[in-house]
């Protein structure tokens, strides 16, 4: 087969991190064509759907683990799938590039799909799931923010609806001097939403979880902790994979969501747990498969570009 990675330069791999690695890595072991480009790479000629792609040659080096050949422009009807990669945030780039991938639909298979991409704010869809959530409410209004912040005990996380990897959550906490500086920095003074929920002391004592699924079933999970003095359990910002085991309310989680998933066609997605209630949902990127790889001695890119390869064919058939 021949899978296309829409996805960030191959500069910013890291070869024992990085899971669009491991994927492509994987792709390229059962002899597949793997083919790497940018957002910009991909336009338009008429409705036909074009990319300049390079073909990329995966490599345990540190230094250069992905070799691309010269470029070659291609229709994306001729691949039999497109996996966006393309790391957060959701800029308007990535909006084009979902417009523009949802006409390949019926022709070639997009994973995630362009369509669910954009349903699927990552900080926001948890939210059609109000019974598995913490108490949570969006909004740029600071006096909200202050009497919600004191309805759930006095301590709570804000966080930009656009933010990634850990960037801009801070802890507000009742009394604290920084308080009002702290709403206003995210709410740019009342001029942008912000995503406010209650703290979940677990994070502390336990961290989060990372549960990755595939087309609504479990892959596979693991912890998250803060590294000390942090709220954080973001591995980019210092928190540490752990091994960790689902939990009855874990399951309820992935059992209500799963079927909304599948129905949005988002085929790879990761979970963030804690404490039994839902935080975010990982749609454009889902990362930490090579951490769980590690802790469970599996390689656990296998099952992924196995669901690839089935779905592909099926879309192709």
């Amino acid at each position: 087969m021949r899978f296309v990675f829409v996805m960030d330069p191959v500069s910013t791999v890291i070869v024992d991190e990085d899971t669009s690695f491991a994927l492509m890595l994987e792709a390229q072991a059962r002899g597949h064509r793997v083919d790497h480009c940018l957002p910009s790479d991909v336009g338009l000629r008429g409705q036909q759907v074009i990319a300049r792609v390079r073909q990329a040659t995966m490599r345990d080096d540190t230094d250069a683990p992905i070799a691309l050949s010269d470029a070659e422009d291609i229709d994306l009807t001729d691949v039999d799938a497109v996996f966006i990669r393309k790391d957060p945030p959701f800029t308007d780039a990535y909006l084009w590039l979902t417009l523009v991938l949802d006409h390949l639909e019926g022709s070639t298979l997009v994973v995630n799909s362009p369509r669910g991409l954009r349903e699927a704010n990552e900080k926001l869809y948890a939210h059609h799931f109000p019974d598995i959530v913490p108490p949570t409410i969006m909004t740029s209004h600071r006096d909200e923010i202050l009497r919600f912040v004191g309805e759930v005990g006095g301590k709570a996380v804000i966080k930009p609806i656009d933010g990634h990897g850990g960037e801009g959550v801070f802890l507000l906490s009742g009394g604290d001097t920084n308080l009002n500086g702290l709403i206003e920095a995210v709410t740019r003074l009342g001029r942008r939403n912000a995503i406010v929920q209650a703290l979940i002391p677990e994070i502390y004592d336990e961290g989060d979880k990372r549960i990755l699924l595939v087309e609504g079933e479990l892959l596979g999970v693991v912890g998250r902790v803060p590294s000390p003095g942090d709220l954080r359990s973001n591995v980019h910002v210092g928190g540490s994979a752990a091994p960790a085991k689902l939990s009855d309310a874990d399951r309820k989680i992935i059992e209500t969501i799963a079927p909304r998933l599948v129905a949005d066609g988002l085929f790879f997605v990761g979970l963030d747990v804690i404490g039994g209630k839902l935080i975010e949902v990982n749609v454009t990127s889902p990362t930490l498969i090579q951490q769980m790889s590690r802790l469970t001695g599996e390689n656990l890119a296998a099952p992924v570009i196995d669901r690839l390869e089935e779905k592909a064919a099926r879309y192709r058939a």
